[in-house]
């Protein structure tokens, strides 16, 4: 029998690792609200076509009962990977991954969402709902959110990401910077309105490398272009440049100073974007973090293991810690929840170490004067 049954649920974030528990846990019939800040579905979706993995994410849909989705919406070709110089030179260009132990399909975040909140009941989704505060009421917990509303739930599960607010309740440690700061931008129709750059990237992906920085370039499926640079600064540097991001002279001195010597195709990026770009800082939670289990609260995804991207195994992690802790929470395997969020916890914090590690390993290598060279050896 569910831990949840008669009690109420708050999934705190809407992203791929809490839609993914709310379907796990609807599926065994807990009484459950997700709690979203973005204002309406209809937002859009920012950021790079997602590879899921079969032992993570695609384990996940599938336990969930929508690859059958998921196959009408993924996109064939997209995990196409071309490996260039920072003179446009391409040193790799890797067909799709024909084995299995490689086959990794992709799909863009927008239509990965949708086929999540397809899955769900009625009005399981609560907009417009950005958590600012969470305090303890009776035997739950008191949730106030930017809008002014309130609600109430015995259980909270916290999904809501990198700036976590749930975070700091169940454990006072913090991330640590990485080292790297990415600044991510969009190029929208890009066939059109960077054309070579599009052509380059063909409807996969393009890693650049090279001077210790990194220019990763990602197709989607709605014909927009997806770019990340990433170069070696302190930590402030976002706020201590003065760069105004939202402006377009102030990115293309940035750009023109940062990447001195590449090949002008790469400004192309700066002159296409839409602004603003966007700085993301990268950090990363300790390998060997530990704290102890609350009684009815607990962490997902980002919000518990925040990482660079460099490994690609964030929302696959995050997808693999909702089909966890959907089955601690359902499976009868626990005398509480109490008891069910402790080995959760642990059995995702061993995991989540040995990801870190790997993902720190990338992220120092791939800004490394040996980087190019490691990634095609990597791909050989």
């Amino acid at each position: 029998m569910s831990l949840l049954q008669n009690k109420k649920t708050a999934i705190i974030g809407g992203g791929p690792g809490g839609l993914t528990l709310a379907r796990l846990l609807q599926m065994a019939g807990a009484q459950l609200h997700v709690y979203e800040r973005d204002v309406n579905r209809s937002v859009r979706v920012q950021g790079a076509t997602l590879d899921l993995h079969a032992d993570s994410g695609l384990m996940a849909l599938e336990a969930a009962g929508l690859m059958n989705a998921f196959k009408a919406n993924y996109r064939p070709g997209a995990d196409k990977l071309r490996i260039a110089d920072k003179n446009a030179q391409l040193l790799m260009d890797e067909p799709i991954f024909a084995s299995e132990e490689m086959f990794r399909p992709e799909i863009d975040r927008g239509p990965l969402r949708n086929i999540l909140i397809d899955s769900l009941q009625p009005d399981t989704i609560v907009w417009n709902s950005y958590l600012t505060s969470l305090h303890p009421m009776g035997n739950g917990w008191q949730l106030t959110f930017q809008n002014g509303s309130t609600a109430y739930a015995d259980i909270v599960l916290a999904a809501d990401g990198a700036n976590s607010i749930v975070r700091s309740i169940v454990t006072p440690i913090r991330p640590l910077y990485s080292g790297v700061t990415m600044v991510e931008g969009s190029i929208y129709n890009s066939a059109s309105t960077a054309p070579a750059l599009d052509q380059l990237v063909d409807g996969g992906k393009v890693f650049v490398l090279g001077d210790e920085k990194s220019l990763i370039l990602s197709s989607k499926g709605d014909g927009s272009l997806v770019f990340y640079t990433g170069c070696k600064t302190d930590e402030d540097w976002v706020h201590s440049s003065g760069i105004n991001f939202y402006d377009r002279q102030a990115m293309t001195a940035w750009f023109q100073t940062s990447f001195a010597g590449w090949n002008p195709l790469w400004m192309e990026l700066i002159d296409k974007a839409s602004l603003p770009l966007i700085p993301r800082p990268q950090y990363c939670m300790p390998p060997d973090q530990h704290w102890e289990a609350l009684p009815n609260i607990t962490l997902l995804g980002d919000a518990a293991h925040l990482m660079p991207p460099f490994a690609g195994e964030g929302v696959n992690m995050a997808m693999l810690d909702a089909l966890e802790l959907s089955q601690c929470l359902t499976q009868g395997n626990y005398q509480d929840v109490h008891s069910a969020i402790a080995a959760y916890e642990q059995q995702m914090r061993i995991r989540a170490g040995a990801a870190a590690v790997m993902t720190m390993e990338q992220t120092t290598v791939l800004h490394s004067p040996s980087a190019t060279e490691h990634l095609l050896r990597m791909f050989s």
